[in-house]
């Protein structure tokens, strides 16, 4: 930013309305709130900026984070104004589509730089009064949450049900079918600030700007905005949460837990029958809110700890699932018990080296050590995310295709070049990519990570 900022900037003031704001939540739990929008001011927008993620792609203004923070306090004041009298107007999402693991393409929306700025100043004030809200169950694009602590109240539940039946949860197209009228009727429960709803609704009626054309979608919210995330926690709170700990947990035989980031869910049952009752009626409680289950990718997986001494045969082996891009399946340990095993699933795995396979095919040209550093970048963040207790197999496997296809593409480049393999090797010993480590163990729980409790009858 240049210049100096406004002094009506107070260090700390921000988050001491952020806890006054969570204060008032939890004091008038039940109530909605009609006073939150007083505390959106200069210095609440300058936090929101701060925020902001910087660099990203630009929406369909063409503005950078760069260009909005070269006149940063004059560019605020007049979003602040815009916002308070209801004179801002929310621009076209500028969508694009990214490949899925299926071979589908998923949308994904950008917003313009000054859309996110106030679209993150909202979701600070929705995020302080739902956080009072949300369960333990729930993990996806929450403050303090992370997907691996996901995996890891996974693990702890099934453990210590000693296994049992999963049903592996996944809805259709769920962020383009998000109903705008249930969503409004669900926030009437918490929020009725007229100027934070009357900016929601703008978002959510804001048209997406696809192929040259614009668009206005009557159902569901942009993948991609700092928004999205958000209000759709707010809706699988109502739809499933809250209907899972209130209505069905206290209905079971034996016991049973849910865990959900964002819109990917299982849910564990020690018994059977618990199970195919839950299984039968999830379509029906979805459906009420215009959602709708995959029909295939929706299943109920045998998911029970083998006998300690026997050696299961192919018929009695117990299914695998995945989750958050780990596929989960029993396995021994060192000590010869059976325990909860997970590696990289096929579709992600595949997935990671296509990417890294294509990036080394298109620059192959540059620099061996700009390669180089590039690929160790991405082994490294690969490593980060899928290196958790058991996975060493996997992460191992996928550093030694990486190399051959470097190899590969090396190789492209001249007529001699590295296509002898002790080039390559010498290659390697000079500047050696990345070996697999496990950054993330099941026996190191992060100290942020929350406490699931299995619940339930028995």
């Amino acid at each position: 930013m240049k210049g100096k900022t406004s002094g009506r900037l107070r260090p700390g003031s921000v988050s001491t309305r952020l806890r006054r704001i969570a204060e008032l939540s939890r004091q008038l739990r039940g109530k909605a709130l009609t006073t939150l929008s007083q505390y959106v001011d200069l210095a609440w927008l300058y936090e929101a900026h701060r925020r902001t993620r910087k660099g990203g792609a630009v929406g369909v203004d063409g503005q950078t984070s760069e260009d909005y923070a070269s006149d940063l306090d004059a560019n605020l004041v007049s979003l602040l104004d815009r916002f308070h009298t209801g004179r801002y107007r929310a621009p076209a999402v500028r969508r694009v589509e990214i490949p899925k693991g299926d071979g589908r393409r998923r949308p994904i929306g950008i917003p313009t730089y000054e859309d996110k700025v106030l679209q993150r100043a909202v979701s600070m004030v929705l995020e302080a009064v739902y956080e009072e809200e949300f369960l333990d169950c729930s993990y996806g694009f929450r403050p303090g949450r992370s997907a691996h602590q996901a995996l890891q109240a996974v693990w702890d539940g099934v453990m210590e049900l000693g296994g049992g039946w999963v049903i592996d949860l996944d809805i259709t197209s769920f962020f383009d079918t998000l109903d705008h009228t249930k969503l409004r009727e669900m926030l009437d429960g918490r929020v009725r600030d007229g100027v934070i709803r009357r900016q929601i609704d703008k978002w959510l009626k804001a048209g997406v700007m696809f192929g040259g054309r614009t668009s206005r979608p009557v159902l569901g919210t942009p993948q991609g905005g700092v928004i999205s995330p958000l209000l759709a926690n707010i809706y699988l709170h109502e739809v499933l949460d809250r209907w899972f700990e209130e209505e069905v947990l206290p209905r079971l035989k034996s016991r049973a837990f849910l865990v959900r980031y964002a819109d990917d869910a299982v849910l564990v049952f020690s018994d059977r029958r618990d199970a195919e009752r839950v299984l039968e009626v999830l379509p029906k409680r979805f459906a009420r809110y215009g959602l709708r289950l995959h029909p295939e990718k929706t299943r109920l997986v045998r998911f029970e700890r083998p006998r300690r001494h026997d050696r299961p045969r192919s018929s009695d082996r117990p299914e695998t699932f995945d989750f958050l891009g780990l596929t989960h399946y029993w396995g021994r340990s060192r000590r010869g018990n059976w325990v909860v095993k997970r590696k990289t699933s096929a579709v992600r795995f595949q997935r990671a080296l296509r990417t890294m396979a294509a990036w080394t095919r298109r620059y192959r040209h540059l620099p061996v050590l700009v390669q180089h550093r590039v690929l160790s970048r991405g082994l490294e963040g690969h490593y980060r995310y899928y290196g958790v207790t058991n996975n060493h197999r996997s992460l191992s496997q996928f550093t030694y295709r990486v190399k051959l296809v470097w190899h590969k593409w090396l190789s492209r480049r001249s007529q001699r070049g590295m296509t002898k393999e002790k080039f390559f090797n010498g290659l390697l010993r000079r500047h050696p990519l990345p070996e697999p480590k496990c950054y993330q163990s099941v026996y190191r729980r992060p100290p942020t990570a929350a406490k699931l409790f299995v619940r339930g009858a028995g």
